[in-house]
């Protein structure tokens, strides 16, 4: 019962399709690093290499080619973005290069110069046309048959539904709007199409991606709808799978979401980016300074929908911060009681504004309060877990082994969140299975249940 096995990561991931090549056909490996969102590109990438008769290779040596789709926003994700390139050209020789650290083509070239081509993130074509020219494509229509849903890389019971590209954000630690652009929403149509596609491919989950989820349509002009997010969610939630909201920025519409999630066509989930909760470094960020109307709206949230669940994820030793900034911070997550929350210290990435700002915290500062911060996160994770033994919950089961089944709970999504183990009676369970636990034991980020039968 290992949770999040490596081999699931996103930022791990391996094209896992069938190795069924037929004699001589052109086979291209890929390497798919970072987030969610890149995860969705490198899926689309493989569909549309199925789609013109490209085999998928499991592995370096059986590939043609290998594609290596890089993230470039912190330095560790730049460093293990090289190094995978390095290692491909090592294992393979022939290696294209797009996502994120695609968008510094210098970079990449001046470490690996040997590299077939670089792209810079979305942009399918231009890695297709890098495709070509490296290993022409030989279709065979009868054969080169992809399924309806395209290639997915992660377990077939769920998957991420990109519903937008770019953000509009100018936060000053951020370089995404530079790497992907100014928000670019999809049709409406389009997304419930794929989303439609999946469900019926047996889907049970769908994990709603974006730079800004709750932005999602405001970039179309003449528009019906104010908020198009609104309606999207609904019409997703009518398809009878799980659908969870990620990256939701805390704009007052967003409650207009709170609703469908207390009437069950949404997941009560929300993963909400506060980053910081003092005025002050918000401001210094470059975002909404209204800590305080965040309580008022949490409060009103769960007001509606008792059961919702809130993730976010904060920044610490942003440059400038205080002591005193940071303690606000702390009695915030007091206040606030958020179920599921991440921290990162701050980094400087190239090409951001933040670089410039004055008073850099030390590491060792920033060393000490991640731990204060996490100490507390943990706190409060136990108590609100430990307010859950007794009831009885829906859970997914994500996979079975000799132990036990790994489920999540609907307030918990994968890779990132807790999960709710089952060590007995769990024999004709299956990835993907719903089924209903009483819960039994907690832990500071896990559950522990057993079967409710009859």
């Amino acid at each position: 019962m290992s949770p999040n096995p490596p081999n699931l990561r996103p930022d791990l991931a391996r094209a896992a399709v069938p190795d069924t090549r037929r004699d001589g056909q052109p086979t291209i490996g890929l390497v798919s690093l970072g987030c969610p969102k890149a995860l969705v590109d490198s899926e689309r990438i493989l569909t549309r290499l199925r789609a013109e008769g490209y085999a998928i290779s499991p592995d370096y040596a059986g590939a043609d080619a290998v594609i290596v789709n890089t993230c470039g926003f912190l330095d560790s994700a730049r460093m293990e973005s090289l190094e995978a390139i390095g290692e491909a050209l090592s294992e393979n020789g022939r290696v294209i290069v797009t996502g994120c650290l695609g968008a510094e083509p210098e970079v990449i070239t001046g470490e690996h110069p040997t590299v077939l081509a670089v792209t810079g993130p979305h942009q399918y074509e231009a890695v297709l046309d890098a495709v070509h020219a490296a290993v022409p494509p030989d279709p065979d229509p009868f054969i080169d048959l992809i399924p309806a849903q395209g290639i997915k890389l992660t377990p077939r019971h769920y998957s991420y539904l990109k519903i937008a590209e770019g953000c509009d954000h100018t936060c000053r630690f951020c370089i995404i709007p530079d790497m992907r652009g100014r928000l670019q929403s999809r049709p409406h149509a389009a997304v419930m199409r794929e989303a439609e596609k999946l469900v019926a491919a047996g889907v049970r989950e769908l994990l709603v991606i974006s730079q800004d989820t709750s932005a999602y349509g405001t970039d179309w002009k003449g528009r019906e709808t104010k908020f198009p997010i609104v309606p999207l969610a609904r019409d997703l939630g009518s398809l009878g799978a799980w659908v969870r909201l990620h990256y939701v920025y805390p704009y007052p519409h967003v409650r207009d979401l709170i609703p469908l999630m207390a009437d069950g066509l949404v997941l009560p989930y929300l993963d909400v980016p506060f980053q910081h909760a003092h005025p002050d470094v918000l401001k210094r960020m470059a975002r909404p300074a209204a800590s305080a109307r965040t309580l008022d709206e949490i409060a009103s949230w769960r007001a509606t929908c008792p059961d919702l669940v809130l993730r976010s994820t904060f920044i610490v030793g942003y440059p400038g911060e205080t002591e005193e900034e940071f303690q606000t911070l702390l009695d915030w997550l007091d206040a606030a009681q958020l179920d599921r929350v991440g921290c990162f210290t701050y980094e400087n990435v190239p090409g951001a504004r933040s670089n410039a700002l004055p008073d850099h915290v030390p590491e060792e500062v920033k060393q000490d309060r991640h731990a204060r911060f996490m100490e507390k996160a943990q706190a409060i994770s136990a108590a609100r877990l430990a307010a859950r033994v007794g009831t009885t919950m829906q859970v997914l089961v994500d996979s079975v082994d000799d132990d036990g089944a790994t489920c999540r709970t609907r307030g918990d999504a994968p890779e990132i969140d807790g999960n709710l183990f089952i060590d007995e009676d769990f024999d004709g369970l299956a990835p993907g299975d719903l089924v209903t636990v009483e819960v039994d034991e907690a832990g500071e980020y896990d559950l522990w249940g057993r079967v409710v039968t009859g």
